[in-house]
This record gives C-alpha cells, structure tokens and sequence, in this order.
C-alpha cells in the first residue's frame, strides 16, 4: 500500500458523494456503492466469524484468504474495467465447496441459522453475501460487470452455507431443522 491514511476524516462525503477508485465522484446511494458496501458487511461479519474459538485450521485459512478476495473484490466494484476475480478464483471455492459438502449428510430438511455462535455468525455472513451479490446485480442493469465477480458471490454464499454446517456440528452441537407449522 503506497499511500497511508494520516488522517480519517476528509468531510469530502458531507455532501452526500464519494469518491471511486478512479477519483470520480458519485451518489453514495448508488448501485455501486450499496455494492461495495455490502461486501464490506460480508467481511466484518467473516471477522466474527474467525473471532469464534474452535474454527478448524483449514476454513481458518480458507476464510482468511477470502477476506483478502473480497477487498479485491471490492476494489474491482469500485474501478469500472478492473478485473480480480477470475475463473480460477471461483474454481477454488467450489473444489472448498465440494470438498467440505463432502463431509456431511445430505440435505432432507431446511437449516435455520444456529447451532452455536461461529455457526449463526457464518449464517449472518452467507445472507450478507446473498446481499452483496443482488447489489451487484443491480449494477448490470446500467453498466457491464465481470461475470466471474457475480458467479464469486454466488458460489461464496453457498460456501458459507457449507462452512456453516460444518461449524454447527463441532463440538457436540447440532445443525438447528425448519418445523414448519410447529411451535
């Protein structure tokens, strides 16, 4: 990082702007930005998530390294033909995906969110993501978007759905099942 922040406050977003990448200044109430800020959400709720104690070392290196994909991620939302997220980048996380989905029981029923706390934070995390990708579905109304930066969101929140019942059955704990119509 060349530049450092010396100091956080500009009052240059007073008005109700904020600055791209590119230095052009647009509505903070844009697609774009709802966007990028919403994968910002993504990562802090990832944050909670690796604050829990008892995540397995291997979705601790998975999720660390997916923080770092999503400031990519974020930067290339925020830099119109800036491209980061590659074909590659989305093969990693269904071979994560499959590999981790693997280790567990078929689905018969719907998983509320729950289980334990790393679990519900996981939960929070996928629905964040799901949030994040209709946000940059938005933006592909007005402009072009790289087709792997929306399959990347998709295939994210299903991993997060995945990591979620692994972390939900750790530890004696269980995955929490829908009753639809009972109390």
């Amino acid at each position: 990082m060349s530049n450092r922040l010396t100091k956080i406050y500009t009052r240059q977003g007073d008005s109700g702007l904020t600055g791209l990448a590119n230095g052009e200044r647009i509505p903070k109430s844009e697609d774009r930005i709802e966007a990028v800020g919403t994968v910002d959400e993504t990562n802090c709720v990832l944050g909670v998530v690796l604050s829990s104690t008892g995540i397995p070392s291997g979705i601790r290196k998975s999720l660390r390294r997916i923080q770092n994909e999503l400031f990519d991620l974020g930067a290339e939302l925020a830099l119109s033909g800036h491209t980061t997220i590659t074909a590659e980048v989305v093969l990693r996380l269904e071979i994560e995906l499959d590999e981790l989905n693997a280790s567990l029981p078929p689905l018969k029923e719907f998983i509320l969110p729950g289980g334990n706390s790393a679990a519900s934070a996981c939960h929070l995390a996928r629905a964040t993501c799901r949030r994040a990708e209709r946000r940059a579905w938005m933006i592909t109304k007005k402009t072009e978007m790289n087709p792997e930066l929306l399959k990347y969101l998709n295939r994210l929140s299903d991993l997060l759905f995945v990591i979620a019942r692994v972390l939900a059955r750790q530890e004696g704990t269980t995955e929490v099942l829908w009753n639809s119509g009972r109390r």
